[in-house]
């Protein structure tokens, strides 16, 4: 792992993020999209060609491009849609221990987004004026992975739509080789309320939940994470499809000082790590001693992970150490960097807290775990990586709900605000509102 020492050291290497569109695609990608379209095409021309025949071939496209890309066996009797029983056989083939914890983790995820609702603002009138809230009519949920599978992801999107009232949720997520759908995916489902689930993976998943096809139905927004395909996928869709956000690979920052636990530091920046080879995983220090020993603890710790090999590309391609002067110049820095998850290994941590502007979550003291946070803490783990924590927020209520105007004027308040936008409609040029307004308030002499 790089070390920087000094802020400007720092913001020109650990914390200078390489653009997601210069990553090389791995050999195996590239192996798929020779196979598949007969070229070497890039992201966007791949992207491109998928959307357009899932919106105009609709079930053949999606089914195409499931055994094309997928590798999922053909099977002309199969539905693209997973049946009920294909659901409850998914729970006799977990254990009750696993099943416990997904139920354990949906309630604590459940209680934090109803508390969120009640904070989140009502409909209200007042001087003729107000708003109505409403959730929204139908979401698509789209959950990756088929050797790495995502179970709390299920309960992390699906709860909070559920809990701000969306009336019919659809999940796309891709199938195994022999067509069936994770039984990890389908209990984390079950359990956390989805109405529908459909074997749709990649591209044609997102482009046959935006489009719709004559199995799966055309939804109002679509959330969840996914790889370059996906998100590159879901930047041209916007639009035609409301988004939850656009997604890069996961981020780890720790601020530490000299009284943190080398130990404890080097587990949170391999838990970041291990996510992804594209991840990042970043430690700022105000102690080299503590950088040091942490770095050693990251190769002791990395020997017997089953993601490994993942953690150690990601930490060498993007990870690294900052050491700098102060807390300050650590807190400005990770300020800068906006980072998903940010680790704070401090003493006092609590003193820090109201000084982060920029960040998904915040893990305040070594108790709190980041893995916790991934997984039963209760907030949602989807949140805005890439630096957009600089404006953006975590999956909750809110992005499930839509707000609409509501305007009931009575004559009284007619006859106080028409007049000046009769004058304001006017001094724009448009003279059939100013028209509109005029003929009102003359009626009423």
């Amino acid at each position: 792992m790089r070390i920087a020492r000094g802020v400007d050291d720092a913001r020109r290497t650990v914390l200078r993020r390489a653009p997601l569109e210069e990553a090389e695609l791995p050999s195996a990608a590239r192996e798929v999209i020779r196979r598949t379209f007969g070229a070497e095409l890039g992201v966007t021309e791949v992207v491109d060609r998928i959307l357009h025949e899932v919106r105009e071939q609709g079930d053949a496209a999606v089914n195409r491009y499931n055994q094309e890309i997928d590798g999922v066996a053909a099977d002309p009797a199969r539905s693209l849609e997973v049946t009920a029983r294909e659901i409850e056989a998914a729970y006799e083939q977990l254990d009750a221990d696993l099943v416990g914890a997904l139920r354990e983790a949906a309630e604590r995820i459940r209680r934090f987004h109803k508390r969120q609702l009640e904070h989140t603002l009502s409909g209200f009138r007042k001087d003729g004026v107000g708003q109505q809230v409403r959730p929204l009519t139908r979401v698509g949920m789209y959950v990756p992975g088929t050797t790495a599978v995502y179970p709390s992801t299920v309960l992390m999107i699906a709860i909070p739509a559920k809990t701000a009232g969306v009336g019919e949720l659809v999940m796309a997520t891709p199938s195994l080789p022999d067509g069936g759908v994770s039984p990890l995916k389908l209990a984390a489902a079950h359990i956390a309320g989805v109405d529908r689930v459909f074997r749709a993976g990649g591209v044609q998943g997102i482009a046959a939940l935006a489009y719709g096809t004559e199995s799966i139905p055309r939804v109002d927004k679509i959330c969840g994470p996914g790889n370059v395909f996906v998100t590159e996928a879901k930047k041209k869709l916007y639009g035609t499809v409301g988004l939850d956000g656009v997604f890069g690979p996961s981020e780890t920052l720790v601020i530490a000082d000299g009284a943190a636990d080398p130990e404890m530091v080097a587990a949170d920046l391999l838990a970041g790590a291990e996510h992804d080879e594209l991840a990042t995983a970043i430690l700022i220090s105000i102690s080299e001693e503590l950088a040091t020993r942490a770095r050693d603890e990251l190769q002791s710790q990395m020997g017997g992970l089953e993601r490994g090999d993942v953690a150690r590309a990601s930490l060498e391609a993007r990870g690294g150490v900052a050491v700098v002067d102060t807390l300050d110049q650590a807190l400005e820095l990770a300020n800068e960097f906006a980072p998903e998850h940010l680790c704070l290994h401090v003493d006092q941590p609590e003193r820090l807290l109201d000084r982060v502007r920029n960040a998904g979550a915040v893990f305040v003291g070594a108790a709190s775990a980041e893995s916790i946070g991934d997984f039963t803490a209760g907030p949602s783990h989807v949140m805005p990586t890439g630096g957009s924590a600089r404006f953006a927020s975590p999956l909750g209520v809110q992005d499930f709900l839509k707000v609409t105007s509501v305007i009931a004027l009575d004559e009284k308040a007619l006859a106080k605000l028409g007049p000046a936008a009769v004058v304001m409609a006017r001094a724009e040029g448009f003279g059939g509102h100013a028209r509109a307004v005029q003929r009102r308030l003359e009626r009423r002499r």
